[in-house]
């Protein structure tokens, strides 16, 4: 419903026509251009699949079949993991990530609980840390904590990414009471967060350019990759990396250096405590 009311009669290529009373397409447009019977398509919108008339991206449509299965009480596809729902991971991912030394990297689930970290990517979260979840969350710190807000220079960009990972999360496993208290925190604590989550917006994480602006270091620009762990459904492997020889680069030898002198540093302490205390 929310999508119908985005898409225009002239970008459908449609007439307007006159005393329109939705700001997008009514449903018997969605209906004809679908090729269905308006009834066929209230049933749509109440659960079963139609998304080329409505102009959906591939997270849109992805995030409507994951939907339409929850509304018809179909098992979901993607199982999550118990891995993915618990604060720890395996020594194997673990090792994977202590190898990576030139630059941040990390692994979360779908509600983006960092579950561990290698000693660059401990270091980059430091005000993540600082907040003192028993697993910390990169939502909660996005919408709760104030440096936040100098931690990513365009944090309305960060939140509404933060939001529509957390939304398409909620439709691959609505089960996950974990997730229901994490968004039902958010909306009672976060104008901000609740404002976004009513849009149903969704997308993808896999890669792109982010900035920051750490407390430490100051600005950094990474590119940034997200893996699908295979063996662990519902866990994503991220990694940030440095253009050779930049700004950044030179940043993150600093912020190495400092991570090495912290009592938290992994060769200070052991397994998952170094990443999570």
């Amino acid at each position: 419903m929310t999508r119908r009311s985005r898409v225009t009669p002239q970008q459908a290529g449609l007439a307007a026509g006159a005393n329109r009373r939705v700001p997008g397409l009514r449903r018997a447009e969605v209906a004809m251009l679908a090729d269905v019977s308006v009834e066929y398509y209230s049933r749509v919108e109440r659960g079963a699949l139609a998304a080329r008339a409505l102009q959906l991206d591939e997270a849109e449509r992805s995030h409507l079949f994951d939907l339409a299965r929850a509304a018809n009480n179909r098992s979901v596809v993607q199982r999550r993991s118990r891995a993915s729902r618990s604060g720890s991971v395996r020594p194997g991912l673990q090792a994977a990530l202590d190898a990576i030394t030139a630059c941040p990297a990390l692994i979360r689930n779908g509600r983006m609980d960092v579950l561990a970290t290698n000693l660059l990517g401990r270091a980059f979260y430091h005000d993540l840390y600082a907040m003192g979840d028993g697993v910390p969350n990169i939502a909660r710190y996005t919408f709760i904590d104030d440096t936040a807000r100098s931690f990513y220079p365009d944090w309305a960009a960060a939140a509404d990414v933060t939001v529509a990972i957390l939304r398409t999360e909620a439709g691959r496993d609505p089960h996950d009471k974990g997730l229901h208290d994490l968004i039902g925190e958010l909306s009672t604590r976060c104008d901000d967060f609740r404002t976004r989550w009513g849009a149903h917006n969704v997308r993808r994480h896999g890669s792109g350019v982010k900035h920051f602006h750490h407390p430490v270091v100051g600005d950094l620009t990474f590119t940034y990759e997200g893996l699908e762990v295979t063996e662990d459904p519902g866990l994503q492997f991220l990694i940030y990396t440095a253009e050779p020889a930049s700004p950044t680069t030179d940043a993150l030898r600093l912020l190495g250096s400092w991570a090495a002198s912290q009592s938290w540093s992994p060769h200070l302490l052991d397994g998952h405590a170094a990443h999570n205390g």
